[in-house]
C-alpha cells in the first residue's frame, strides 16, 4: 500500500507493528544463546525492513505474497532453532490478513500458529494448554481486529459515498428549482403580456380601424388616426415577440410534437412512446405551453411513482379541438385520494405540477380534463383543448 494514501489512524497501527516487530526480535537476540541464533534473527529483521521499501511489495498483491514467503521461511528457520521465535507470530497474523486475500490469509494464519505451537512442544515445552491457547488466541485476536476494523473502513466509505450523493443530490435538486423558477416567470410574464397587453394593443387597433372607417377620407383626424393604428399594430407585434421569447426552451426550436418527442426520448425510467394523429396544426402558444408542461407532469409521476414498464404519450388533432392523452401500465392510484391531498401517483407533490395544476391549466383554457386510474390498473390522463376559429393560432 502506497504510504501516501494511508490515514493517519493506519499509519499509527503501522508504526506500532514496526516497534512491535523490532522489539520482539531485539528480545530474542538477547535471549539467543549461540551466534546462529543472532544471524537468523537480524537476517529476519533485514528482510522484514526492505518489505516496506519495495515498490512491488506496496502496489501488488504478488510481490506481497513472495515478500511474506521470504519473510515466513527465515521465520521458520527461527523457530526451528529458538523457542523466543514463536513471540514473533503476532505480528506476522497482522501482515497475513493485511497484505493476503481473506481466502488465503486465514489459512496462513492457521499455518503460523501451528507452526509456533509446534516450535514450543519441539523445544520441550510439553503438551498443555497453554502451549495451544496462547497462539491461537493471538490469532483469534488479530483476526478479529483486523476484521473489525476492515468493517468499519468499508462501513466509513459507504456513508462517504451516501454524503457525496446526497450532496450531489441536493446540489442538482436546487439547480432543479432554480431552473423551474425561472421557467415558470416566465411563462408568467408570457400570460400576462398575452393576455393584457397585446389583447390591449389588439382591441385599440380594431377601434382605430373601425373609427378611421367612419370617418370621410379628407377628415384631417384620418391620417392621425391611421398613424395611431400603425403604432398599435407595431407594438402588437412587438408583444407577440416578447410572447415567443418567453415560451419555453422546448418549444423555442421546433413544434410541440417534436418537444414530445424530444421528452420521450430524453426522460429515464420506463419506456416511452411518442404519436400524433390527425392533421397537426398551429396552436396558440398558450396550449403549446400547457400541453407540453402536462405532458412532464404526467410523465414525471410515471416516472417518481407508478413504477411502470411503459408509457404512451398521443397527441390528436381533430375537426375541433386538440387532444394530449398520457397513458402507462403502472400500479396505479385512487383518484379520490390524490384529490383530497391523502396522496398517489400525481398528487401534486412535485412541486406544484399535480394533478390540480393540471387541471387548472386546462381550466384557464376552456378545456376538459379527466384522469381514469385505479390500483393495479394503470393510469390515464387526458386532455381536450378547443381549438380556435380557423384552427391556426
Amino acid at each position: 500500500m502506497d504510504p501516501r494514501s494511508l490515514t493517519p489512524a493506519l499509519r499509527a497501527l503501522r508504526l506500532c507493528l514496526h516497534l512491535l516487530t523490532a522489539g520482539l526480535l531485539a528480545l530474542v537476540v538477547l535471549r539467543a544463546t549461540g551466534g546462529p541464533v543472532v544471524a537468523v534473527a537480524v537476517a529476519m529483521g533485514a528482510v522484514y525492513a526492505a518489505g516496506p521499501l519495495l515498490p512491488a511489495v506496496r502496489a501488488t498483491r504478488a510481490g506481497a505474497a513472495c515478500w511474506l514467503g521470504a519473510l515466513g521461511a527465515v521465520w521458520a528457520v527461527l523457530l526451528a532453532l529458538s523457542p523466543d521465535g514463536l513471540w514473533l507470530a503476532f505480528p506476522l497474523y497482522f501482515l497475513l490478513l493485511h497484505l493476503l486475500p481473506a481466502r488465503w490469509a486465514l489459512p496462513a494464519v492457521a499455518v503460523a500458529a501451528g507452526a509456533a505451537i509446534a516450535s514450543y512442544v519441539g523445544h520441550g515445552g510439553g503438551l498443555n494448554p497453554g502451549a495451544f491457547i496462547g497462539p491461537l488466541l493471538g490469532a483469534a485476536v488479530a483476526v478479529a481486529t483486523v476484521l473489525g476494523y476492515q468493517a468499519l473502513y468499508r462501513e466509513s466509505e459507504r456513508r462517504q459515498r451516501l454524503i457525496e450523493e446526497l450532496i450531489g443530490a441536493r446540489a442538482e435538486l436546487a439547480a432543479a428549482e432554480r431552473t423551474a423558477g425561472t421557467l415558470a416567470e416566465r411563462e408568467r410574464l408570457a400570460r400576462e403580456i398575452h393576455d393584457t397587453l397585446a389583447q390591449g394593443l389588439s382591441s385599440i387597433q380594431l377601434l382605430l380601424r373601425a373609427a378611421g372607417r367612419d370617418l370621410p377620407p379628407d377628415s384631417p383626424a384620418a391620417a392621425h388616426i391611421e398613424r395611431a393604428r400603425a403604432t398599435a399594430q407595431d407594438n402588437l407585434a412587438e408583444a407577440r415577440r416578447f410572447v415567443r421569447a418567453l415560451t419555453p426552451p422546448d418549444l423555442a426550436n421546433g413544434s410541440l410534437a417534436a418537444a414530445l418527442e424530444r421528452l420521450c426520448a430524453t426522460t429515464p425510467g420506463p419506456a416511452a412512446r411518442f404519436t400524433t394523429s390527425g392533421t397537426p396544426l398551429a396552436l396558440p402558444t398558450p396550449y403549446e405551453v400547457a400541453l407540453l408542461r402536462i405532458a412532464q407532469s404526467a410523465l414525471g409521476n410515471t416516472v417518481r411513482h407508478a413504477r411502470a414498464g411503459r408509457t404512451e404519450i398521443t397527441l390528436s388533432f381533430m375537426e375541433t379541438s386538440v387532444t394530449l392523452d398520457v397513458v402507462d401500465d403502472g400500479i396505479g392510484f385512487d383518484p379520490a385520494r390524490a384529490a383530497s391531498g391523502d396522496g398517489g401517483n400525481g398528487d401534486g407533490g412535485d412541486g406544484g405540477f399535480g394533478l390540480p395544476a393540471m387541471r387548472a391549466r386546462v381550466r384557464a383554457l376552456g378545456g376538459t380534463f379527466t384522469v381514469e386510474s385505479a390500483p393495479g390498473r394503470g393510469t390515464a390522463v387526458a386532455v381536450s383543448l378547443p381549438l380556435p376559429a380557423g384552427g391556426a393560432a
